[in-house]
């Protein structure tokens, strides 16, 4: 059954470019066009798309407030199209908090290194997103942002956006609970391993900006590890997405720098277009961030690079998570980590809104435990001793 897309945006030629590509592949099909959010709104609620693709920036009605406006009366997965620039990363954050599921740069030339391979993303993104609302859909309930983070927490970048009402897409992912306590019943009775850890480590791609967000802002002020965030995002978005992150969080959260000393209770967002790696020794472990042009990697940050060294560095002393997202980042260096005694939980499908990462690691035997997004904080906080 082909993917019914409705796309929308101002501008005649990007619409057209849009249709164009996504029509190239026979499993997809445009069955709508919109020219601002309004029509939107009312488009989405008439075609019953399984994906629409959406502008931030448009008259009448912007792509935020569609957005937010769709997810309540008709949830629908959408992919946002933004600019590569400090406004556009904080209006697709935002655009995200109201229930899209997932961004790609408005310039093609952002995506990938080659049209071919920008196109074939585009597909598949709106192919996996697509999915989800074919396999599953339920109407849903509004509820709240996570309570930010106490004034006192000291923080050089604390997040100034207002909250914004989050209704569950639950579609693709249940709606986070506010507290650990409010996770599922199902952690309650589950001891932790006893095993002592140095670090934790994440990854993720589409759908990870909630998912980060629903762990981390459950984590106590006292979280006993430094935690590395892997979350494939382009260069011009991390910083935002780490600064609202440390406004919301009682840990601290910043982008990552080169020679940054992991710290417990902070937690460090691996910059988009580098790789992030561990090194030092004992008691002094720095982080190496750096340019990658190699074209073996496709993924900048990767997972597979920062859990490599992980291992490397800290052996078996690593609690290691894999998140929803595309494709199979992390399923190598989740082995790497597995063969020196790591510990490797992974999402589990229902939870996930591309449940290609972690299944990729579970398939492979790697995951000690597949875990609901609601139920990862909780035992987080248990396994590592300070809940």
């Amino acid at each position: 059954m082909a993917v019914k897309v409705l796309v929308v945006d101002d501008s005649s030629f990007f619409r057209r470019r849009v249709s164009e590509i996504l029509e190239q592949d026979s499993n997809i099909q445009v069955i709508g066009f919109a020219v601002n959010g309004r029509e939107a709104v009312d488009k989405a609620r008439e075609l019953k798309p399984d994906v629409i693709t959406m502008d931030v920036e448009m008259p009448v009605l912007d792509g935020i407030s569609a957005v937010k406006e769709i997810m309540a009366a008709t949830p629908t997965p959408i992919l946002m199209f933004s600019s590569l620039t400090r406004d556009g990363a904080t209006a697709t954050l935002d655009a995200l908090d109201a229930g899209a599921l997932d961004f790609l740069p408005k310039k093609f030339e952002d995506i990938a290194r080659n049209n071919e391979d920008a196109i074939a993303l585009l597909q598949n993104k709106v192919k996996e997103i697509g999915r989800r609302r074919l396999s599953r859909f339920s109407r849903p309930a509004p509820i709240s942002r996570p309570t930010p983070a106490p004034a006192s927490r000291s923080s050089s970048t604390a997040n100034t956006s207002s909250g914004i009402v989050q209704p569950d897409r639950s579609f693709s992912r249940p709606a986070p609970a506010s507290s650990p306590a409010a996770s599922s019943s199902s952690t309650s009775n589950i001891r932790a391993s006893g095993k002592q850890y140095q670090l934790v480590a994440i990854g993720t791609s589409t759908g990870g900006p909630v998912a980060l967000q629903t762990i981390l802002t459950q984590l106590p002020a006292n979280f006993p590890h430094p935690i590395l965030l892997i979350q494939h995002m382009p260069a011009a978005f991390t910083p935002a997405f780490a600064a609202r992150l440390n406004g919301l969080c009682r840990i601290n959260v910043k982008e990552a720098q080169n020679g940054d000393r992991l710290v417990p209770g902070t937690a460090y967002l691996a910059p988009g277009g580098q790789q992030m790696l561990i090194e030092g020794r004992g008691g002094s472990r720095t982080l190496r961030v750096f340019e990658d042009d190699s074209p073996r990697i496709t993924y900048k940050p990767s997972v597979d690079v920062t859990f490599a060294s992980a291992a490397k560095t800290f052996g078996g002393d690593v609690l290691a998570v894999v998140l929803t997202g595309m494709g199979a980042d992390g399923r190598d260096g989740a082995r790497m980590l597995k063969q020196v005694g790591a510990t490797i939980w992974a999402q589990d499908e229902k939870t996930s809104v591309v449940y290609g990462m972690p299944q990729a690691v579970a398939n492979a035997g790697l995951a000690s435990e597949s875990l609901a997004l609601t139920d990862v904080a909780a035992r987080l906080t248990r396994e590592t001793g300070c809940g």
